[in-house]
Formats: structure tokens, sequence, C-alpha cells
């Protein structure tokens, strides 16, 4: 929509407030919300001033004054206020020069989508993530100098199976690694499911599946059709919120962390990827898989960058409680067609070269969309410019090979730490064409550091009084 046509829209849907929304830097969402009538035409130019010092990651008390500039093609109806309320995704701008703002997420997306023309190597980049969550119906934490504790709960769950639940137990529970495709009354969560695509469709997403997840206690997943990049960003975004706010709706939560359960599978967001130039495909080829060597290089890439883009794609502590030998999340950076334990899977899609992509299954939905889809990018893109050659695939179970075997096959990161350090030690290729600057390198590590992983050295955890208490 153009302004004029927002403002028609907001019109037509008996709009009394407008609702924007803007991404922090560590991927969550931000908003403020006035009366309609404050929406002018002058604004979609102009913008908004807020307080930039008070945001994640951003700006310093000394330089607070930011400015945030609704973009008008976003606008939709937001499905969970009481009032009708437009709801507009901005871009923020520095309050003085009014230039894009570096650690804007969606700055650094748009640039991301600017590079791949700029290169002449396509002209479009597509992503089709699939975000897992689990909905649980109560969590419980607390961390003090004298307690460390968490508690979560679901009627689905295995260990549920002698509790008394009204004055009875009705069983049907999720065996622990046994739930995915349940049928009813073993899936307790289609109809929450179904409200949540439905609540997804509303802001103009399509659904195109979905279903109960492997791990027991409510583990889910609702996949969205490919878009572009900042679009698939955007698109991310509001999918976590109709997820979270559906799930309150019934009483329940829902949470993106990796792996909240111990033992059982942990939740990713596998990410379908490709580059189109003219309206063709260029991954699609003749080679391994039905692929290119385009994007046998853009895989190479992928590899070659994967312990510094996982301080991106998987930027959390517990995204490495996930990243574990013996489950699906794969910790071996190889490449094969269908084998689901090997980091980059060329999937089937049927004999049209429209369908040839790469899926890259280490990240995990707790990354920012905006920041992971352009990291992946960039590295695939440094593959092919600079043409890696991702090896040979490996089409083996790549958890039952011999140590021999699995020698010189490189692996992911086993702690945020090793991941941001290895961003700190190699990064020239997300620098590339402004993309990501110097800045938002520095301010990404800094912040990892100082805010999370010295933290989590000071902090005694349950499972050493467990092991350790009598020594």
């Amino acid at each position: 929509m153009t302004p004029s046509e927002v403002l028609k829209f907001a019109k037509e849907n008996h709009a009394k407030f407008v609702d924007f929304k803007f991404v922090d830097f560590l991927g969550t969402w931000q908003h403020t919300s006035m009366p309609i009538a404050k929406l002018t035409e002058d604004a979609f130019q102009d913008g908004y001033f807020f307080d930039g010092s008070s945001i994640r990651g951003w700006q310093p008390i000394n330089e607070s004054d930011m400015g945030f500039i609704p973009d008008a093609s976003t606008a939709v109806m937001d499905p969970f206020h009481a009032h009708p309320t437009l709801s507009l995704i901005c871009d923020i701008v520095d309050a003085v020069t009014r230039q894009p703002y570096s650690r804007d997420p969606r700055n650094i997306a748009r640039k991301a989508e600017a590079y791949v023309k700029q290169t002449g190597l396509g002209d479009t980049i597509y992503f089709g993530p699939e975000p897992e969550f689990f909905v649980f119906d109560s969590v419980r934490f607390s961390e003090a100098p004298g307690h460390s504790t968490y508690q979560i709960d679901s009627a689905e769950a295995f260990w549920n199976t002698n509790r008394e639940e009204n004055g009875a137990n009705l069983a049907y529970k999720v065996r622990q690694k046994g739930g995915y495709f349940p049928v009813s009354p073993t899936d307790t969560l289609g109809d929450l499911r179904a409200e949540m695509a439905l609540a997804i469709a509303s802001v103009g997403i399509e659904v195109e599946v979905f279903h109960h997840e492997v791990a027991t206690a409510g583990q889910c997943e609702l996949s969205m059709k490919f878009n572009t990049l900042k679009k698939m960003a955007d698109q991310t975004m509001w999918y976590k919120y109709c997820v979270r706010n559906v799930a309150k709706k019934y009483g329940k939560t829902a949470t993106f962390m990796p792996k909240p359960i111990v033992g059982d599978n942990g939740s990713g967001m596998h990410c379908h990827q490709s580059v189109w130039k003219n309206e063709k495909n260029l991954f699609a080829g003749e080679g391994y898989g039905g692929l290119s060597d385009f994007a046998r290089q853009y895989i190479g890439g992928l590899i070659k960058h994967a312990p510094s883009v996982l301080a991106i794609t998987n930027p959390t502590l517990n995204s490495y409680r996930r990243l574990v030998p013996g489950y699906e999340a794969p910790v071996n950076l190889a490449y094969s067609s269908r084998n689901r334990s090997a980091a980059c899977r060329i999937p089937i899609g049927g004999n049209s070269p429209k369908a040839k992509r790469v899926e890259f299954r280490c990240p995990d939905p707790c990354a920012n969309p905006y920041l992971a889809f352009a990291a992946m990018l960039m590295a695939g893109l440094d593959g092919v410019q600079n043409k890696m050659d991702p090896g040979a695939p490996l089409d083996k179970d790549i958890y039952h090979l011999s140590k021999e075997e699995l020698r010189d096959v490189p692996k992911a990161p086993g702690s945020l730490e090793e991941s941001i350090e290895n961003l700190r030690t190699n990064h020239a290729f997300l620098l590339k064409g402004d993309v990501f600057t110097k800045d938002v390198i520095d301010g990404w590590v800094n912040w990892k550091v100082d805010n999370e992983i010295e933290p989590a050295r000071l902090r005694t955890t349950p499972f050493e009084y467990l092991n350790y208490y009598d020594y």
C-alpha cells in the first residue's frame, strides 16, 4: 500500500488506534501505540521520535534520540487488540542525520537484498524458515544467589502418566521422542494450532502445513510459504507474535527457546534458501541432488563460515544445549540429499527446477530473523564468489559413523562462547557491501559476552549440586 492507501485501509476497517512495531537488536518486537488520528501521510516520511538508549544493544544515553518511520507496505489489522488497531512495522533512523540506523535489523536485511543485486550474482533471495516451538501449561523459574530453579509442565508430558488430574488420569500422554504426527487424543493441540494458523493467515501470511513435533510436552510447528528475505523476516516476527498470543488466549504459554526439556528433541528453525536471477532459480542444475555449481559453492560458503554464522543463527547459551550429538540437530558440518543429520540438506522437492533449494538445519528460532537470514546469505555468496568446494556429500547416518570416518568432517561450535569467538575472528564476509558493519559485529559480540557469557560463568546450577554437593 501507499501511505494514502494505508489511511483508506484503516478507515475501511474502523481502526481506532495505530500500533507501531520495530525489532530490537536481539530480535524482540517493541511497540508503541497512538490514536489513529495521529497517523498522517507525512508520518510515513517524517516518522516519530523515541528513546533509543532504552532498547537493548542500541544507543548510549548521551545519543539516545532515534526515529522510527512506518513502512506503508506492512499495514495489516492486528488480530489481538481489543479495539480495531492498524499495525505498521517501522524502520529506524538517526534522529539527527535521518540516515538508516546501522544496528536496525531491518536495515541490515534491506542491505543484504541490495548486495545480491550489487554483486550481479542474482536479483532475489528466497527464505523459507520452519520455526518450531513448545506449548506448556505452566512455566515457573527463578534465579537468585540462594536458589536456581525452573519447573515446566504440560498435560501431554509423559512424566505425568501417574499424576492425578481431576480425580483421574486419562493417559494418552506423548512418549519421549514420540510426538511426531500422533492423532488426538494423544495430540491435544490440534485446535490450538489451527487457531494459530488462522491468526497468521489473517495478517497475510500463507500457512502450508502444521503438526505436532517430535518432543513430548507440546512441541509444534507451523510452516509458512517462502518469501523474499526481508519480507520473510517480517513474517517470522508475525509468526512468533501470533503463536504466543493464541497460546495465551488458550491459557497456555509458548516458547521458542531451543532446548527447554532435558533429554528430548529441541526446537530448530531449518532455513530453506535459494538465489534467483531473471526469474530463474540459480540453484537448479545437473549435479548432485539436482543442484548447480552455484548452489554447491553456496553450500561451501555456509559450511566454511558456519562457526561464525552460528553466533547469529544460534545466538543463546541454550542454543548449544540443542546442538549436541544424538538428536536431529546437526553438529557435523556436511551436506546431503535427504539426510536430516547433515547441516545442509537438499530437499527432494519434486523434479521442478523452481523447487531446488538448500536447507540449512543448524539455526534455531531464538535467532533474530533479519540478522540470521542476512548472515546465511552473506556466507553463501562468499562461497560462490570464491568458488568454495563443499567436498563430497555425506549420505550416511552421521551419528553412526566411526571416529575415523568423522575425522575430516568439520564440527559446529559447542558453545555460544566458541561461536562468538569465531565471529570475532572471522567476519570479513559479513562486512561486504556494508551489509553488516564493524559497529554491528562489535555490538553483537560485546552484548553476548557482557550480558550472557560472562554472567553465566558466575551462576551455580542445580546440576552441580546434584553431582558435587557430597564430594
